[in-house]
């Protein structure tokens, strides 16, 4: 398939980014809801961390049979498909009367927006010179942390005027803007052309060649608690740290994972900048993984050494460890760089499933270890505090086994 000229590459990367941006937006606004769900629906830790979990159950579930469907039928066809299911979802939380209500539509949300990433990935692998596919993943992502920036201040600034109900409408509205723009712009698909010496068809590859690649065995852990927690903790556990633990009101907090979204924002930017550069003087991203990461666990130490004492630095705090944590996104268009252009759908989707599953384990995991430790009469702050200090000794343990790492 031929490259897309600049303007036609333009053109395609800003269609999907809409998209992306309401999938991040969906994605993150439990955080911001939080206290107002707890509140009406009267839930416990566990049942708020499976309902924002119940997003990246759904996610992660379509990731296997999503990466067959984008390598065969291609990232517009499939994306419009699924965005169907999106905006069902985002009604159907909209109308919700219970938590069970709340817990379907949030996976039929997280099976709407599975595509909204790896579809462009899938597409730029084919479109875009090898060059730009780092610079276009984390540009994606750019787009993301600005969709979770607009899940913050802005979806308070909205609550009073639409509530929260209102606001899922207007989600679902700009879903199908979304779908017509992606109609209108994405090419259409064209399969690999067979190797003219094949008297027969290759039979399709599945995704036991992916599974078995020792590289993205490798980088498994680390997709999964590093990458998958500091999605879980950026869209759900950092607003009940800081209202939890460091005491900040619900505006405070929503001000909190402002600014905490923006810093990622301007991180990822920053990483579609250099990725070029890099990629040049031939930086591999798991060099840059193994010794960046590090920094990360420095900066979480720090922020659960911190706790009640010094409120002041919460934000601070978990917004440098995020931006530290970014370079675990340098993991996923690395391996679908490592295989064929034929199996970078699924490669992509593999480990999109690794991340996700990674996501759902880490949000309900905390609420059950939270609610755990308060069972045996803890306070809610050491009982948060307690449970991140859980995790992050998950994600220095994931850390030691991707340093194994090797594309050859």
């Amino acid at each position: 398939m031929k490259q897309l000229t600049r303007n036609a590459a333009i053109a395609v990367f800003a269609a999907f980014a809409l998209a992306y941006f309401l999938s991040a937006l969906i994605r993150a606004i439990t955080a911001t809801l939080a206290p107002t769900l707890v509140a009406e629906f009267e839930l416990s830790s566990a049942d708020l961390g499976l309902l924002a979990g119940g997003y990246f159950l759904g996610f992660a579930a379509m990731q296997l049979p999503l990466g067959r469907w984008l390598d065969g039928h291609g990232p517009r066809k499939v994306e419009l498909a699924f965005l169907v299911a999106a905006l069902a979802g985002c009604l159907a939380f909209a109308s919700a009367d219970g938590f069970t209500g709340l817990l379907l539509a949030r996976i039929l949300c997280g099976v709407g927006v599975c595509a909204c990433l790896m579809a462009p990935l899938t597409g730029y692998r084919r479109w875009y010179a090898p060059e730009q596919l780092m610079r276009a993943n984390s540009w994606m992502l750019m787009v993301g942390a600005f969709g979770m920036v607009a899940s913050t201040l802005p979806v308070q600034w909205l609550m009073p005027v639409l509530g929260w109900r209102g606001i899922f409408v207007l989600l679902a509205a700009l879903v199908a803007l979304s779908m017509v723009v992606i109609a209108w712009v994405v090419p259409a698909w064209e399969r690999p052309a067979m190797p003219s010496e094949m008297a027969t068809p290759a039979p399709p590859a599945g995704y036991a060649q992916v599974l078995r690649n020792p590289y993205f065995r490798a980088l498994v852990p680390l997709g999964f608690f590093n990458y998958g927690g500091l999605v879980a903790m950026q869209t759900l556990w950092a607003g009940p740290w800081m209202t939890k633990v460091a005491g900040y009101t619900a505006a405070e907090a929503a001000s909190g994972l402002f600014w905490l979204n923006l810093a990622m924002l301007v991180a990822y930017w920053l990483w579609g900048m250099a990725n070029p550069w890099l990629a040049r003087k031939g930086y591999a991203a798991e060099a840059i993984i193994r010794h960046w990461m590090p920094l990360s666990f420095v900066l979480f130490a720090m922020l659960i050494g911190a706790g009640d004492a010094y409120p002041a630095s919460t934000a601070v705090l978990f917004a440098l460890f995020s931006v530290a944590c970014t370079v675990a996104a340098l993991a996923q268009p690395a391996v679908g760089m490592a295989f064929p252009a034929e199996l970078a759908g699924r490669a992509l989707s593999a480990y999109n499933l690794v991340i996700f599953a990674g996501v759902f384990a880490v949000q309900w995991g905390i609420g059950l270890l939270v609610d755990a430790f308060r069972l045996a009469g803890w306070a809610e702050p050491a009982a948060l505090q307690a449970a991140f200090g859980i995790y992050g000794l998950t994600c220095v343990a994931s850390y030691l086994a991707a340093r194994r790492a090797k594309t050859t």
